[in-house]
């Protein structure tokens, strides 16, 4: 009774690893799956990313108006502009359901596995557990406290006691720019996963130059919101040394929620706060002069928003070098912000300007001149726009993958011993999904990784042709390409297959190569490979084949010849050949048996009346028996020839 568990356990164990291998697929097997994970290549994410930056955009745009929330009425007293406040809340609040949103869609999009990338690609994880526990240990917090409502708590809920003056509360909106600094470094690293997957680089060149200017109009942006807020603390702090002394005056008479209490109405006329606080004669107010001399608190939010930016702009454009600051603490660290924010922000402005414009990189430079060389050509010899798109997709698409790095000049100036460690830890793992290479042993898995070389191909490009000579051995990791042929030329005959990861192409190059005494001319290619998705793949030349073939002699014959068969579409081509033969012969047969119970089983009647017709029944039934004459019963003859097996060494202890 006990022995079922350990059975239950292990099953449980087999569906479970099952599982977790069946979770592992590459991104055109995803399209195939019926699943609800994301995949983080797909157009659904690229969409969701684009309106996510549009989002965090439009928020680092909100944010800083909070500043401009406080507004000094005629009285001498603080206010809010309520309808400004409203708009502000309902604005920011749908910013926050899409970052709300962002946090449900990562949680359901995969990711890749570290140890499956492939010149920029790998294997997807799609199981939700995984990707949750990867999320949560990352950057799930930070997304969490981005999308936390600050600005609406600290604007709505005062956390200071209402009887307070408003510029004591105004202190609090401070707060907002920790969640902003947040919300800048997120959107910073958004828009570079977006640069990158699109290639947005590569194509336009004034990207970067636009890019840092917006950088520069948003920091005077937020600069101006904060001098703006500064200002009105400045004021508050004018009005509560003047409150000081006088005896009849109260912190919260500067409130306009107060104004028309009978003791503000009685002390106001003798106060001299508006003598001395509303000229900037009386009272050192330093770098917010020019807010108090232009009543800046006090006008429409256009005017007042307009000429904050300038400051801003002024303040950056300068580095701080013209701010005239009291000694008034608050404004020297401010003056401080703007002198280094400036500094590096006009650097940056000007670097990049000029690295954008000019070139932004040497080997981006050299790619559009090879890519401007390519149209002259192109156009010099009037290719055709389809063959024009072409080219150019090839050239785009190569460089998303590679950014222009020639991996094989990189690896030629290292260390054998290092290229041969780099070779094994980039290509030893995919190697061994190809059926053909998971039986080989070490030493020769890395023979293969050394000499391999990655090849990288659009949709709709022809990687070999039927009846060209096969000079390379391609196998498949990523994408799915179609196969065909017509048998060399014959009539009547065609055969069309799909293949994918793990398959191979150019089997004739192996049989070329295994022959001990091969003969100089390299065999053709009995198929033509033409690619449906983009397709990454590993090739081997054909002399490099050769070398390889030696390590493939000291291999069980057995288990390679079976998995050269199974996976060879040579092979699958003459099987299905020889199947859809044999069901043919079958069919005759049967008929001529048919034929052969009607004649035994006719009445004499019927048996005299087919007497003149037994001629013409005898001979259908010999040509169906026969297969027309020209058939032996015995033998099985396929549409195609019997592919030549590569000479693998016999070992019978396998």
């Amino acid at each position: 009774m006990e022995s079922p568990e350990p059975t239950n356990t292990s099953l449980k164990k087999d569906d479970s690893k099952l599982a977790k291998k069946l979770s592992r697929v590459f991104s055109e097997d995803y399209a195939k799956t019926d699943i609800t994970i994301l995949d983080p290549r797909g157009a659904a994410i690229n969409q969701w990313n684009h309106l996510f930056l549009i989002a965090a955009l439009i928020s680092l745009a909100v944010d800083p108006l909070f500043f401009y929330l406080p507004v000094i009425k005629e009285d001498m007293c603080l206010d809010e502009d309520m309808t400004f406040k409203i708009t502000l809340t309902v604005i920011r609040t749908i910013v926050d359901i899409f970052y709300g949103i962002k946090i449900y869609v990562r949680f359901r999009t995969a990711y890749v596995a570290p140890s499956s990338r492939l010149l920029g690609r790998g294997e997807l994880i799609l199981d939700s557990s995984s990707i949750s526990e990867r999320y949560l240990r990352g950057e799930f917090w930070l997304d969490f406290l981005a999308t936390l409502p600050i600005p609406q708590v600290m604007t709505w809920f005062h956390i200071v006691d209402k009887t307070e003056m408003m510029s004591t509360k105004t202190s609090v909106l401070y707060f907002i720019m920790i969640q902003f600094v947040l919300r800048l470094y997120l959107t910073f690293r958004l828009g570079s996963h977006i640069s990158k997957q699109a290639g947005l680089v590569a194509n336009v060149a004034w990207v970067g130059a636009a890019y840092n200017l917006v950088l520069f109009m948003l920091a005077s942006h937020v600069i101006g919101a904060m001098w703006y807020l500064l200002s009105i603390e400045r004021q508050g702090l004018c009005w509560v040394e003047v409150c000081d002394n006088e005896t009849e005056c109260k912190h919260r008479y500067f409130d306009c929620v107060n104004v028309n209490l009978p003791s503000r109405e009685a002390w106001f006329p003798t106060s001299n706060v508006s003598s001395i606080c509303a000229t900037t004669d009386n009272y050192q107010y330093g770098l917010v002069e020019d807010a108090v001399t232009y009543s800046i608190a006090s006008a429409n939010f256009y005017k007042k928003y307009s000429y904050c930016l300038w400051w801003g702009l002024r303040g950056l454009g300068s580095a701080g070098q013209e701010l005239q600051a009291s000694p008034f603490i608050a404004e020297s660290h401010f003056c401080i912000l703007i002198g280094i924010t400036g500094l590096v922000l006009f650097a940056l402005l000007i670097g990049n300007m000029q690295q954008y414009l000019e070139s932004r990189t040497k080997r981006l430079e050299e790619y559009r001149v090879k890519r401007m060389d390519t149209e002259q050509w192109m156009h010099h010899r009037h290719l055709p726009n389809e063959l024009r798109e072409r080219v150019r997709k090839h050239d785009l698409h190569k460089w998303i993958a590679t950014r222009g790095v020639d991996e094989e000049e990189i690896l030629r100036a290292l260390p054998l011993d290092i290229r041969r460690d780099i070779k094994r830890h980039v290509c030893a793992e995919l190697v061994r999904r190809v059926p053909l290479f998971d039986q080989m042993d070490e030493r020769t898995v890395d023979a293969i990784c050394e000499r391999l070389k990655p090849v990288i191909s659009t949709p709709g490009t022809c990687l070999v042709r039927e009846g060209d000579p096969t000079n390379e051995m391609l196998f498949i990791m990523r994408g799915h390409l179609d196969s065909q042929t017509t048998g060399g030329g014959r009539t009547g005959f065609f055969n069309q297959c799909e293949i994918g990861p793990g398959d191979f192409c150019g089997e004739e190059l192996l049989t070329w190569a295994l022959d001990p005494r091969p003969s100089v001319i390299i065999p053709l290619s009995t198929r033509t490979v033409t690619a449906i998705s983009e397709v990454e793949a590993f090739a081997l030349t054909s002399e490099d084949l050769r070398f390889v073939a030696i390590q493939f002699r000291k291999l069980h014959n057995k288990k390679l010849r079976h998995a050269f068969r199974v996976h060879s579409h040579q092979w699958r081509t003459w099987a299905a050949g020889f199947i859809q033969a044999a069901w043919k012969r079958y069919k005759r047969r049967q008929e001529a048996g048919l034929l052969r119970a009607k004649e035994s089983s006719s009445t004499p009647s019927i048996k005299s009346k087919s007497n003149r017709k037994k001629p013409g029944l005898s001979i259908l039934a010999t040509s169906v028996r026969r297969g027309r004459g020209d058939d032996d019963d015995n033998v099985i003859r396929s549409p195609m020839p019997k592919p030549k097996d590569p000479e693998f060494l016999d070992d019978d202890n396998n």
